[in-house]
């Protein structure tokens, strides 16, 4: 995992929030998804801020995607925010 990763979890009414900081890398993606799936209770939407991230590679969001395939998430409920969204989001997914 990229050493300055970190991800920030909070809940506000029917969402979950991810804020994520630092490089975006394949271990920071596990890492990301692994906190997917603990915190997950059947929120209604899920959302990823990106706007404090670094830096994204390539592999790490194609890591990221794949393992959400694997969750059985509908991909409408994923929303991700910030500068960064648009390059981790998988296909079917929200950018804002």
């Amino acid at each position: 995992m990229a050493s300055n990763f970190d991800v920030f979890v909070h809940r506000n009414s029917d969402n979950l929030h991810f804020i994520i900081t630092g490089d975006f890398d394949d271990t920071s993606a596990y890492e990301l998804f692994h906190s997917l799936r603990k915190n997950y209770m059947g929120e209604y939407k899920v959302f990823f801020h990106t706007s404090r991230l670094r830096q994204v590679y390539p592999f790490g969001a194609e890591i990221f995607a794949n393992s959400l395939r694997t969750f059985g998430l509908d991909r409408k409920s994923l929303i991700f925010t910030g500068d960064y969204g648009a390059q981790i989001a998988p296909e079917g997914s929200i950018c804002l």
